[in-house]
């Protein structure tokens, strides 16, 4: 039963961080959209995500809802604070995925894939081991073992 409990949270979690990822693709976007030419409309987004301009308004809508994004019609796309926060978040969490990969020797068009992916679904606790790989390869606590966790093995 016990067993069963952790191999439950470890489901949990990754639901949660599914339900998340799409809110940070696209707060992470508008913030970038909106840096490189001072405006984000929904056009750029369907542009960026290559999707429609139906599926865009309707996660906009939604994101909208939930605190993120502010717009109108025919209107730009903007970051609430709250965006704005998360859109950070994301940006730093990306870059960090993005250097670890490239400090094991992960190409540089794979990593830029693969921490599109991999951002959305690590804890702080691996963020924190992935900084010190990329940043301190050879700091003596980058050797040491992280204490040993459970098997995550179903």
């Amino acid at each position: 039963m016990k067993n069963t409990r952790r191999i439950a949270a470890r489901h949990r979690r990754t639901r949660k961080d599914h339900s998340t990822e799409t809110a940070e693709d696209y707060v992470e976007a508008v913030a970038e959209i909106h840096a490189q030419s001072g405006t984000c409309r929904v056009v750029d987004l369907a542009e960026r995500f290559d999707v429609s301009h139906v599926t865009v308004t309707r996660i906009v809508g939604r994101l909208k809802k939930e605190g993120y994004l502010e717009t109108e019609p025919y209107r730009p796309v903007q970051l609430t604070e709250k965006g704005a926060k998360l859109a950070e978040e994301s940006r730093r969490r990306h870059e960090l995925v993005y250097r670890f990969l490239l400090a094991i020797g992960v190409p540089d068009r794979i990593a830029a894939i693969d921490a599109e992916g991999i951002e959305h679904h690590v804890s702080p606790e691996t963020l924190e081991r992935f900084r010190l790989l990329a940043e301190e390869p050879s700091t003596p606590a980058v050797k040491q073992p992280a204490k040993k966790a459970a098997s995550h093995r179903h």
